[in-house]
Parts: structure tokens; C-alpha cells; sequence
């Protein structure tokens, strides 16, 4: 009975500490607005959701979380929120948006362009579109 009122417990904290950085996580303001040139917004490719879904947890999870609710590790050092990729509004950009946003970056968005290809990129696009709620 002891050991069974330790897990409900220690559940119990994890729960608390989950919701707490999701709500902390959603809490900061947003960046300024990111305007993408209409040429690049536009753009298409295709890409490997699960492909995708491996280079987010070596090079995106840190930031944006597992579920790319913001909640990464690395989340609570950055001043601005780092979005809800589940939310409509990130899911209404357009792939090309959300290609030229991991390429270029911007602070505190790091450029992948030296570190991914355009093929893994549009991966990771195709990877996100999973996380629409």
C-alpha cells in the first residue's frame, strides 16, 4: 500500500511540473512579427514526416518540445515564447513559411541552412504538420 501511495504521489508531482512548464511555456509574449518575403512563403517541397521527426529530437526539442508545445528544456532561457506548433494560428502558415523560418532563423531562432539540407528541412516542415491539434 505504501509503495502504491508513492507512485500516486510522485505521479501527482510530475503532473504538476508538466502542466506548470506548458502553462509557463504559453505565458511569455510572443517575437515581433516575422514577415516572410512572398516568393519563399509561396514555395512548396515535399518532405519525410518521419525523417522529420528524428531530426526534431536531436535539433528542435530543446527549444520547442516534444510535442512542439514550447516546453523544451532550453524554453525557459529564451525571453519569448517559442510557439505552439499545435496552435491554428502556427499551423495556418504556409509550409514555405515554415521552411524559410527554420533556414533563415532569427534570433533567438538559430539559421539551419549550414547545419540541414533543404531536404531535411522540408522534413521537418512535413514532421510539424503532425502536431496540429
Amino acid at each position: 500500500m505504501k509503495n502504491v501511495k508513492q507512485i500516486f504521489f510522485g505521479l501527482a508531482i510530475l503532473a504538476v511540473f508538466t502542466f506548470t512548464q506548458t502553462t509557463n511555456a504559453q505565458a511569455k509574449p510572443k517575437g515581433k512579427e516575422w514577415k516572410v518575403p512572398a516568393g519563399d512563403a509561396a514555395k512548396k517541397g515535399k518532405g519525410d514526416a518521419e525523417a522529420g521527426k528524428a531530426i526534431w529530437g536531436k535539433d528542435c526539442k530543446s527549444c520547442h518540445g516534444v510535442k512542439g508545445l514550447g516546453d523544451g528544456t532550453k524554453a525557459e532561457k529564451i525571453n519569448i515564447s517559442c510557439g505552439d506548433f499545435s496552435s491554428k494560428d502556427f499551423q495556418s502558415l504556409s509550409d514555405g513559411e515554415l521552411f524559410y523560418k527554420t533556414k533563415i532563423g532569427r534570433k533567438p531562432m538559430p539559421s539551419f541552412k549550414e547545419k540541414l539540407s533543404d531536404t531535411e528541412i522540408w522534413s521537418v516542415v512535413a514532421y510539424v504538420r503532425t502536431m496540429k491539434k
